[in-house]
């Protein structure tokens, strides 16, 4: 029996849902949230659910109602008898809390998980993950898409001579290697200790980047902090060029102002998380991620392999 397949989106994320369902031949189907005074909501599938291979697009980054809408409608849908629901997640927030750096902490990506099976999912399906083990914290099929596929495309456009690539702290070493690797190019590492969170106390930096065009590679961007720090180190210390990579652009507090005022030329992310057109720099670059997810959902729906989707 081949199943109906249906696409919905919460409502922080509808250009990109709309911009996946476009690629993938197909539209949204309506939700409609009733809302009551004190702020509590419940959404509606305007349409038969019954029997359907559901897909539910949502990024989950603050504020905890983006993660609340998915977890709701993936409930509904569980309710009204589809036949499986898939969670297509662009952006897994909560995902740096995936371990108890300190006594008396909570484990949120677990929580997380577990909340999304216990609301009905059968499938997630996300894209660079902070942590590559926080697919081991479900037990259903988790499918982990990486952005290298897009940005790989972007820096051989660029065509840029003497490329190193670079990691702005030890915890995106192996990200960093594999891009070089790819690229055949050198790679270099910054070394940063923190007083607390988003809050740097130093910053070295490990290997030589005189005379090169260098490419920082994380999985996101959040204050800006990071980034911008090892920009300008790397920049002091010779560099011809500082760009920087960013699946994910959190872009809270006054990031938009640190990346202006730094050594970045430019700073290259996916539409994952919407990007504040008001407070938007003209160094921000954005790349839809949207034909990727389309193209992993239609392999997923045909029970093809997803393999071919990945470069490094």
């Amino acid at each position: 029996m081949n199943q109906k397949v249906l696409f919905f989106s919460t409502r922080s994320g509808l250009k990109l849902s709309e911009d996946i369902a476009s690629f993938y031949g197909t539209f949204l189907g309506k939700v409609r949230f009733l809302e009551f005074s004190d702020g509590e909501y419940t959404p509606r599938f305007e349409q038969s659910v019954r029997g359907s291979k559901v897909f539910l697009i949502g990024s989950t980054f603050p504020p905890v109602d983006n993660l609340m809408e998915l977890l709701l409608m993936c409930d509904a849908a569980r309710r009204a008898s589809a036949y499986n629901i898939t969670l297509v997640i662009p952006y897994f927030g909560w995902a740096r809390q995936d371990h108890k750096d300190q006594p008396r902490t909570p484990i949120a990506a677990k929580l997380i998980a577990n909340l999304m099976v216990a609301a009905g999912a059968t499938r997630v399906m996300t894209m660079d993950l902070h942590a590559d083990q926080i697919q081991g914290f479900f037990d259903i099929p988790v499918d982990h898409l990486y952005a290298s596929r897009i940005f790989i495309d972007y820096i051989n456009k660029l065509n840029i001579d003497q490329l190193t690539i670079a990691s702005p702290d030890m915890g995106g070493a192996k990200r960093a290697r594999s891009y070089a690797g790819y690229l055949g190019t050198d790679v270099v590492i910054c070394y940063k200790e923190r007083k607390k969170a988003n809050e740097i106390e130093f910053i070295n930096l490990i290997g030589s980047v005189k005379e090169k065009n260098i490419i920082l590679i994380d999985d996101m961007v959040d204050t800006g902090g990071t980034l911008t720090e090892a920009a300008n180190l790397i920049k002091k210390q010779g560099a011809k060029s500082v760009r920087a990579i960013a699946t994910h652009p959190v872009l809270s507090g006054n990031s938009y102002e640190k990346i202006n005022n730094s050594a970045l030329e430019e700073l290259v992310v996916t539409d994952t998380i919407p990007v504040n057109k008001i407070k938007s720099s003209k160094k921000i670059k954005v790349l839809s991620c949207a034909s990727l997810f389309a193209e992993v959902m239609l392999s997923v729906h045909n029970d093809e392999s997803i393999s071919n989707k990945f470069i490094v």
